[in-house]
C-alpha cells in the first residue's frame, strides 16, 4: 500500500487550490502560527512594492487551522511542480504532523502533510510589524493574483466558515476592512475631472 500524499494549505489554497486532489478536508498543525510575515512580489505585490502574505513561524504551543488535500499517487509529481512553481517566492516544502478536524477526537495517529513556509533567510521575507503597519502596506499593495486585500478578507472569511480562530487574522482583517470603508469615501467624492476644452 502506498504513502498516502497530504497537502496542508493556511494561506490561499485553502480557498483556490487550483490543484487536482481527491479528498479535501479541515484539520490543523501543531507548533506553527499563521502571520503576515512574508512579502509577496509575485501575487499580491510587486517587486518594490510587496504585499504581506501569511508564512508559518514556530509556535510551541500554536495550532493552525486549514485545509488538508490528498492528492491521488498518479498526481503527486505534477501537482507538485505546479505548487513549487506557485510558491516560489520564497517557501520551501517541510513535512508535518497533520490532524483531520474529523479525527480530533479520535485516538489515531497524526499523518503526514506537506506544506509550504516561507524562512526568514528567503530575500522576501519581512519579518514582524505592528498590525497597523500590516494593514497600511496591504491597503497599499496589489499584484498579478489581485489585491492584497482580497488576499486577507478571504482568508479571513474561509476561516470563519471552518469556525477556526485565529487571532492574527482577525485583527488584520479588521483593521484592513476600516481602512477600505475609510477609503472608499474619500476616492467617491473627488470631483470629476473637468472636460476638455
Amino acid at each position: 500500500m502506498h504513502r498516502e500524499t497530504w497537502i496542508f494549505g493556511y494561506g490561499s489554497l485553502i480557498w483556490r487550490p487550483a490543484f487536482r486532489f481527491e479528498r479535501m478536508a479541515p484539520g490543523y498543525i501543531t507548533g506553527w502560527a499563521r502571520r503576515f510575515w512574508q512579502g509577496s512580489t509575485d501575487h499580491r505585490g510587486v517587486p518594490g512594492a510587496p504585499g504581506r502574505v501569511v508564512t508559518l513561524v514556530p509556535a510551541p504551543l500554536g495550532r493552525c487551522w486549514g485545509m488538508a488535500y490528498r492528492v491521488a499517487a498518479a498526481d503527486v509529481d505534477e501537482v507538485l511542480r505546479a505548487l513549487d512553481h506557485r510558491e516560489k517566492g520564497g517557501y520551501a516544502r517541510c513535512d508535518v504532523p497533520l490532524t483531520l478536524a474529523e479525527e480530533a477526537h479520535a485516538e489515531s495517529a497524526p499523518r503526514a502533510a506537506i506544506v509550504y513556509v516561507a524562512t526568514p533567510d528567503n530575500p522576501d521575507y519581512l519579518g514582524e510589524a505592528p498590525l497597523s503597519e500590516i494593514a497600511a502596506q496591504v491597503l497599499a499593495s496589489h499584484g498579478p493574483s489581485g489585491s492584497n486585500v482580497e488576499y486577507v478578507l478571504r482568508l479571513a472569511d474561509a476561516l470563519a466558515a471552518m469556525n477556526a480562530t485565529d487571532d492574527h487574522v482577525t485583527e488584520l482583517a479588521q483593521l484592513v476592512g476600516q481602512g477600505a470603508v475609510a477609503r472608499a469615501p474619500r476616492s467617491e467624492s473627488r470631483p470629476a475631472p473637468a472636460a476638455a476644452p
